[in-house]
Formats: structure tokens, sequence, C-alpha cells
């Protein structure tokens, strides 16, 4: 049976009002829809453009009950939206991306085994959930990498280990926590995609990124990625096979690492817009966001063409001191775009913004790129 598609001036709800929601908010906005934002923060970045912010917790049921009452839809910025209140929505109205593929992407352990059960590959892990799991042998996983099993993202809740004493000290570090130990490999490179699905038969990806990263947050997205085609079209392949199985609709965004020896292995999932998908909104016909509004519709993936090549670089709170930075050097410059998420206060590692450099080739993008982000990281 096919879903009837929600038209233009219907009202769109997200849970989230960070910088994801703020910009579904402006592809929503754009395309003729109305949007609910519930985030219980005053100053969160999309509330403050929506037509509607409900500014409660996520799990107020009254607030659940409005958006079931007002909207058409409900979708997420963040995959740590409580599972109940998603359950709560899905049985009452149109919910992407389900609550049961959420619920995979909220914890490493579930994660992990669902991409395996798949047939895809994974970095080698263990499930550490308890102080008798400690007595399991770890040699084949170490040096790893132990990561706390849900809450963890930016490099956040990961430690990286080399004897089972450090395993020991840093599980009690994470406070005993659910957690993965996961081998250390060698790396070639990160690259992601981010598949649109609707259906079966409604199913496309956006243009490979190449992703670096500086003390685990992503720092610059490279478009196209500078991976052999056969690579590209691997990791397009796995992310399609994950997503079809998942029977996910929505964005999924599907990281992958590529080894020295050219094994593709999913790193992680995130089930919503993606930090390395932000290119989109300037170098594709159709944006991430508009894909996110697009799938929650009921209606068919846009094109994904890249128009451009182009680097994206994230704007950490580092770079504020006294005063904004330079954005001068940014606006004057014809091929260079610039987003900033509205938040009111900058802080050490916070993503405060980002901007695009469009080029005639990669290299000229990410060279220009570079020089642009260390003229604002050194400027008075």
């Amino acid at each position: 049976m096919t879903t009837p598609h929600i038209l233009p001036n219907a009202m769109l709800g997200i849970l989230g009002g960070g910088q994801l929601g703020r910009m579904f908010t402006m592809a929503a906005r754009a395309m003729g829809y109305r949007v609910t934002v519930l985030d219980p923060d005053p100053d969160s970045p999309a509330g403050g453009l929506a037509d509607v912010h409900i500014c409660s917790k996520y799990d107020d049921p009254g607030a659940l009950q409005m958006l079931v009452d007002t909207c058409a839809a409900v979708t997420t910025e963040f995959e740590n939206v409580p599972a109940e209140s998603m359950r709560f929505l899905q049985a009452r109205m149109r919910v992407t991306p389900s609550a049961e593929c959420v619920a995979i992407a909220q914890d490493r352990i579930k994660e992990k085994r669902y991409i395996s059960g798949a047939g895809l590959g994974v970095a080698p892990f263990l499930v550490i959930e308890k102080e008798a799991d400690l007595a399991q042998t770890m040699t084949e996983h170490l040096p790893g990498i132990l990561k706390v099993a849900r809450m963890g993202y930016d490099g956040k809740g990961q430690i990286r280990v080399k004897t089972p004493e450090e395993v020991r000290a840093a599980w009690a570090q994470m406070g005993s926590k659910p957690c993965v130990l996961e081998k250390m490999l060698n790396l070639k490179t990160e690259i992601s995609v981010i598949v649109t699905r609707t259906s079966s038969a409604e199913i496309t990806t956006f243009p490979v990124a190449e992703n670096q990263h500086e003390a685990g947050i992503l720092d610059i997205s490279i478009v196209p990625a500078r991976v052999p085609a056969p690579i590209a079209d691997q990791a397009r392949g796995m992310a399609l096979k994950l997503a079809q199985a998942m029977d996910y609709v929505g964005v999924l965004a599907v990281e992958c690492f590529v080894l020295d020896d050219d094994t593709l292995l999913i790193n992680e999932i995130a089930p919503r817009p993606h930090n390395s998908g932000h290119y989109t909104i300037d170098a594709c016909l159709t944006s991430q966001f508009e894909q996110q509004v697009r799938t929650m519709c009921a209606l068919p993936p846009g094109d994904t063409a890249l128009l451009k090549p182009v680097a994206m670089v994230n704007l950490l709170g580092d770079i504020w001191r006294d005063d904004e930075p330079a954005w001068d050097k940014l606006l004057s410059l014809p091929n260079v775009k610039l987003h900033l998420y509205g938040k009111r206060e900058a802080r050490i590692g916070r993503k405060m913004g980002h901007f695009d450099v469009l080029a005639d080739d990669v290299d000229a993008a990410l060279a220009q790129a570079i020089e642009l982000k260390q003229m604002l990281s050194q400027a008075d």
C-alpha cells in the first residue's frame, strides 16, 4: 500500500533543536512546510526559526501529544531521543526513521551486532557489559579503543588501551558501563556515505565524502573522496545494503574505514543527516536536509548530483576569542559559503558552524579550505 504524500503547508515535527534541526527547519520552510521543534533549550538554534517551539523535555507526555495533535509527521535530529517517546509517537503517526532503527544506532553493541549480522564488515570487537567480561581473552583485540556503548560522540567516551590492565582501568573510569573494545586497525582514510531511502524502490546515495578528524571531531570533509572508484562504489553498495536490511526510511549516514589493504569496514551509523553531509547544502542539487523532509513526507529522494567539488570545514568554538572571527575574509570570496548555527555561547570543541569551498577540482577546494581555516585560527 502506497503511503500518501504529505504536501506543503503541513506541519512537520522534529525532536531536537540543535544545528541539524535548524538546517532541517530551513529546508522544510523553503519547501512550504511549517515546523514544530521539541527541545528543552529555550535558546535552541532551531527553536528560534520554527513556527512552533515546544520548550519541554523529550519525554513530556503533554509535549508528545501536542506533536500528535498538530503534526503530519515527526523526525529526529539525534539518535539519543528516549526510546519510549519514539514508540509513543510511532503508534499514533508517521515517524521517520522508525523507533527500531534509531534504537540500533543508540547502542554500539546493538549497532555492531546488527551490521555484522547483515553480512557487512566491522572492526573486530569484544563486548564488555559486566565485570566478568573482563576475564575474557583480549589479546587479539589489543591495542584497541574502549568505547562506551551509549551516548558517546565526537571522540567522547573513548579511551585507547594497550593491555588488559588498561582495559580494566578504562572500564572503571567510564563508570563500569557497557562498552565495546574495538581493535585498532591500520587506516588509510575514513569515508562516509549518506543514504536517502523512502522505500525499497526509492533509494539513493550522495557522493562519497572523505573525512579528516582532529581530536575525535570531524574537521574537514572532501568531496568527491580521493579514493579509487571501486572503493567508493563498494562503500555505496554497503550503505545501500544496510539501509535495505534495516527497512530504513529517512536519511542514514554510514561511516566506513578504508584499511591499508583497501578493505572496507563500517565504523558506525547515524540515523539522521550527518556533519559529513553538510557539503550537500551548497554542492549538490538536493541537500541532505531536503532529503530528510522528502522521506518523512513519503516523497521520493531528490537528485544527488554533485554540482562542483567541495571541501567542508567545521567551525568550532575554539576560534572565538574576545570577538567574532574574521567573517569578512570568508564572505568576500565568491566560491565560499558560510553557515553559522545561531548558538549563543562559543565553547571549546562546540560546533558553531561550517563553511564550504567550491572549486573546479577537489585538490584546489581542499587547499583553499585549509588556508582559510588556518587564517581563522590565527587571526587576532
